[in-house]
């Protein structure tokens, strides 16, 4: 059994007991910031504008190889997956919701005729795309959700599917458990408290500058409003080899920019 699994597991009967007295993850708790109507109306508007389509164009990522005919940069607003992260008070028991919205992902077509995702986040009350990162990650996930909403935890690049009191884990996540592994909200709070709870903002962690900083992401998580703490805010190599219970764990390749 890997040490993460191991961690995992204390985590889950050990935090369980310690954060039973904050309240339990209630099931069918769901998510924050889920789009309305509106805001998926407006995601179709940023994702399809032409200063998206123009940086669609003239996007190209490491390694992608160019189509031997001319394609059209393409964004399809039609289809919109909401991904969402866990919350600091979440993590630390303050709070029974489990995630709130981190970005929603519309899939596209580069210049060269690379797939690619867009990701449109609300800032204050406008949508702006943030991001275009490669492949169509979040279109399979969600696929893989089967109703369930989407979870990330972008500290470990793992994903899950929740419904209800239920978070399963989806294939392709670095988690340490295999796919299909179910876990109740309570169970996965508590390893999400072992993992970070020490490394929130306000910590010793933060205040020591033990991960480098917490500013700027990389691909694999979206852009964080400054001062913003509701979604998990600390993501950098560095910190990834702390959180996983102190072993070296060979993380994926990020997706590109």
């Amino acid at each position: 059994m890997s040490m993460l699994r191991k961690a995992m597991g204390v985590a889950a009967l050990a935090g369980a007991a310690m954060l039973s007295t904050a309240g339990g993850a209630s099931a069918g708790t769901g998510p924050t910031g889920a789009p309305t109507a509106a805001d998926t109306a407006a995601i179709g508007q940023v994702t399809g504008a032409k200063a998206t389509l123009d940086r669609l164009a003239t996007t190209k990522f490491p390694g992608a190889h160019q189509a031997a005919t001319a394609n059209t940069a393409t964004a399809d607003p039609r289809t919109q997956v909401a991904v969402y992260e866990p919350t600091a008070a979440f993590v630390t028991g303050a709070s029974d919701v489990p995630a709130a919205l981190a970005y929603v992902a519309v899939p596209a077509r580069t210049g060269d005729g690379t797939t690619a995702t867009v990701w449109a986040e609300r800032q204050g009350p406008a949508w702006t795309v943030v991001n275009v990162a490669s492949g169509d990650y979040e279109q399979k996930y969600a696929a893989a959700a089967a109703g369930g909403y989407l979870l990330h935890e972008p500290q470990v690049n793992a994903w899950y599917a929740v419904r209800g009191d239920s978070v399963t884990v989806l294939a392709g996540s670095v988690t340490g458990l295999a796919a299909g592994t179910r876990l109740s909200l309570a169970e996965y709070r508590a390893a999400l408290h072992e993992r970070y709870a020490d490394k929130l903002p306000g910590s010793a962690y933060d205040r020591d500058g033990a991960g480098g900083g917490y500013g700027g992401r990389e691909r694999a998580v979206p852009a964080a409003e400054p001062g913003d703490v509701s979604v998990l805010p600390f993501v950098l190599g560095g910190v990834l080899v702390v959180v996983l219970a102190g072993g070296a764990v060979a993380l994926p390749r990020l997706r590109r920019r």
